[in-house]
């Protein structure tokens, strides 16, 4: 079995950062992912705030960090990590396909997943009429009606490019508007585009087919029905550390704890990106702490050898 200086669970922007600067340090690299690399920036339209780039397609944006990987040698794989068992100073990534990786190090940066309402309805038409990627699923309502449930960032920007292709848009959400204020003007600003702030979802309708849902107001107390061919949930991401819990690394919240230096507190496992406690999720940041991890990781292995 190959060992590896470094293991990195997860191929978003944060892990392939890691792999980038831990190969940049003459270590031997695995990058390990369940899914295609890119995490959640595949399935954004545009970004427009990292740094140098202007605005670009998150898949584009996605493709260019895994060539730069691919460039200095990273090696990828495929695998769902279940567990990370601790041999002295190996790590063993034991995963639910049924094959094992060592590493003398590891770098958790697996990010987070949607969030569900948890309505009736749901579950009906989640993965169908109900999606979570407008870049995946919104040519599907061309010339028709849609729903964006949310009002941050991703649910604004998402709305917006809906707008270029469906007939109507119809934005629904707990709060206010919370997202960039410019992005917030812009989606205000098209004629196809209506919003209802300070609504509670109720339900999804439809038996067979999905016809809309039903919202009551936080305000009044009033009911509204909301007809549409589809909807796009947008309220908030889940951590995904379930596997990493018995290393006592995961807080209450579902992230893992890590100091400055992206250490957790068992020694040579590091955290990255979405993944940990922190007071700011985006690209940018989560390419910095993939960095700061990967230098932690050498210095560490530089002490083993």
């Amino acid at each position: 079995m190959t060992l590896y200086d470094v293991a990195i669970i997860g191929s978003g922007p944060a892990g392939m950062t890691a792999a980038i600067y831990a190969a940049r340090a003459n270590l031997k690299v695995l990058l390990l992912d369940k899914l295609a690399p890119g995490g959640q920036i595949v399935n954004t339209f545009e970004v427009q705030n990292y740094t140098g780039m202007g605005t670009i397609n998150g898949a584009e944006l996605a493709i260019k960090m895994f060539e730069h990987t691919q460039e200095l040698g990273v090696n990828f794989d495929y695998g769902t990590v279940t567990a990370i068992r601790l041999e002295e100073y190996v790590k063993q990534l034991i995963c639910e396909e049924g094959h094992t990786f060592e590493a003398k190090a590891v770098i958790i940066a697996t990010g987070t997943k949607p969030r569900m309402l948890g309505v009736p309805g749901e579950l009906n038409f989640a993965g169908s009429s109900i999606s979570w990627c407008a870049i995946c699923d919104g040519p599907h309502y061309r010339n028709k009606k849609v729903i964006v449930i949310g009002g941050g960032n991703s649910a604004i920007e998402e709305a917006t490019y809906l707008a270029s292709l469906a007939h109507e848009v119809t934005v629904v959400t707990l709060f206010d508007l919370t997202a960039d204020p410019s992005a917030c003007d812009k989606l205000k600003a098209l004629p196809n585009v209506q919003i209802y702030e300070y609504h509670h979802i109720l339900e999804f309708l439809g038996t067979d087919k999905f016809i809309g849902l039903k919202a009551k107001s936080t305000k009044s107390g009033d009911e509204i029905t909301v007809n549409a061919d589809g909807a796009f949930e947008y309220i908030g991401l889940k951590p995904t550390a379930d596997a990493f819990k018995e290393l006592g690394i995961v807080n209450d919240y579902g992230y893992i704890e890590t100091d400055a230096f992206m250490s957790t507190k068992v020694p040579g496992i590091y955290g990255a990106g979405d993944i940990i406690s922190k007071h700011l999720r985006q690209i940018i940041t989560a390419c910095s702490d993939g960095a700061i991890a990967a230098q932690s990781a050498a210095k560490y292995i530089e002490k083993l050898n």
